[in-house]
């Protein structure tokens, strides 16, 4: 026999933890690590973005919540997302002691800035 109180619970329970329906308050968080800048960014739609920037080398990733209805300073406080941050910071210190067989000797001109002079 079914108790469809308990079924009637359970319906609404998934309805009501069904993170994809929120918006969420966009958040950055900014650290210093490994002698490069880490950016995390929780997006509106739940989606996180983390950066990491070192010697001009930028690598990103992007991850969905792990527990979104965690604070997303708490889900970083508690490394849910150390292993994508690893993953950057190998991949840019890769990047940064790598060497190309045709540019070793080559001086490479410097390129415009893409910011407007001030006036």
């Amino acid at each position: 026999m079914f108790d469809i109180k308990s079924l009637f619970k359970k319906e609404v329970e998934k309805q009501l933890t069904d993170v994809e329906d929120y918006i969420f308050m966009p958040e950055r968080i900014h650290l210093k690590v490994d002698g490069g800048e880490l950016n995390c960014v929780l997006n509106s739609d739940g989606s996180v973005n983390i950066f990491y920037t070192k010697q001009g080398v930028t690598e990103v990733r992007v991850a969905a919540r792990k527990h979104p209805l965690t604070a997303f300073e708490t889900e970083l406080q508690h490394g849910l997302y150390d292993d994508l941050i690893e993953d950057l910071i190998k991949e840019v210190d890769k990047t940064v002691e790598g060497e190309s067989k045709y540019f070793r000797n080559v001086v490479l001109p410097a390129t415009a800035s893409l910011t407007r002079p001030k006036d």
